[in-house]
């Protein structure tokens, strides 16, 4: 594994890549710092669209904000939670905890919710954001599983499932305590 070495695949490659869940775009991303600005540009991107899908429902520029912030926060949260378990609670011997790593991989990983701006056609807002939670989640899955070196598909399940739904309450949480009053 090259860590440091030029760049394989373009940015779109890359995004096409981490939403077909492509283990080698995982790699490619794992050891290219270079892609750190890419993956935070892919994270924000995601969590401005899954404000556009929830908040334009509700309307408003304010309820844009608030949900796109809420993603980011589920989303850091998520990752948070994701390398504690990964890399302290359940690693595997051959774990190595680099956070870079982890971190570009798992930002790419939310590419699928790039799509979560359809969510502002009513009729196809719950589907969309289902099938896109999902499949940011299988995504999460191969990521970090390459990301922590893990053998086993299983433990990187386990491991992301666990963040996934403790990163889904702090979300709710958010939501229930903050959330704009809609009329």
């Amino acid at each position: 594994m090259d860590s440091g070495g030029p760049a394989t695949n373009t940015f779109i490659q890359r995004l096409i890549g981490a939403a077909a869940c492509d283990v080698a775009v995982y790699e490619d991303v794992e050891a290219d710092r270079g892609a750190t600005l890419q993956a935070c540009a892919v994270v924000v991107l995601s969590s401005l669209a899954g404000g556009l899908g929830l908040g334009g429902l509700t309307g408003g520029p304010f309820n844009i904000a608030f949900f796109s912030m809420v993603a980011l926060l589920a989303w850091a949260s998520w990752a948070l939670l994701t390398y504690v378990i990964g890399v302290h609670l359940l690693p595997e011997p051959q774990t190595r905890a680099d956070v870079g790593e982890l971190m570009r991989t798992i930002g790419f990983a939310s590419t699928p919710g790039l799509l979560r701006v359809l969510g502002i056609m009513e009729p196809v807002a719950a589907p969309v954001l289902v099938v896109t939670a999902v499949w940011m989640l299988v995504a999460m899955v191969v990521a970090v599983r390459q990301a922590l070196d893990y053998r086993s598909t299983a433990r990187a399940i386990v491991v992301c499932v666990t963040g996934w739904v403790l990163a889904i309450a702090f979300a709710i949480a958010l939501g229930l305590i903050f959330a704009p009053t809609v009329s």
